[in-house]
């Protein structure tokens, strides 16, 4: 049952969606961790990414560009704030040109990943993006935010479900 909520707050200008999963919070941490898995979630189905450098430590910077149907590849990066594996990341998301430099025409966010055991081999996943201001918050989700990570959330399951498929 992948996204179970998605609540926009603009008083503490945030967007939190939420998912649970079928997995242990390890299994979950690995989907970030591994970057050809993230390649196969972080984006939606439409503009799928490709990371060129990985590296989750902090002071670190993750690179990658996503594809659409047109060919267009859009850059961007994650400086690494926080990461304690298997529990939370914290990242600034900011768009890049073409260089890699950042493209400051476009307001990037501050992300708060959290994972946590919710049952019986059940764990849930929020991804908190923090916006810098309420126009930086309604320009990003005129953009499509919402919907983009919804949908790239909604491309994990299919992932764990051939860890079942690979132990049977």
């Amino acid at each position: 049952m992948t996204v179970t909520a998605v609540r926009k707050d603009p008083n503490t200008l945030t967007m939190t969606t939420t998912a649970e999963f079928a997995a242990s919070p390890e299994r979950v941490w690995q989907l970030w961790a591994d970057p050809r898995q993230l390649e196969r979630w972080w984006g939606p189905p439409t503009y799928p990414a490709t990371f060129t450098a990985h590296d989750l430590a902090p002071g670190s910077r993750v690179e990658y560009h996503m594809t659409g149907p047109e060919g267009d590849q859009p850059r961007a990066y994650w400086d690494i704030v926080e990461a304690d594996a298997p529990r939370s990341l914290v990242f600034r998301d900011g768009f890049a040109n073409d260089d890699g430099t950042p493209n400051t025409d476009l307001p990037g966010t501050e992300i708060r990943v959290r994972i946590e055991k919710v049952g019986d081999g059940r764990t849930q996943m929020s991804i908190e993006s923090v916006f810098p201001s309420t126009e930086a918050m309604e320009q990003l989700l005129a953009m499509g935010m919402e919907q983009g990570l919804t949908q790239a959330v909604g491309q994990i399951d299919a992932i764990l479900a051939e860890d079942t498929v690979r132990s049977a």
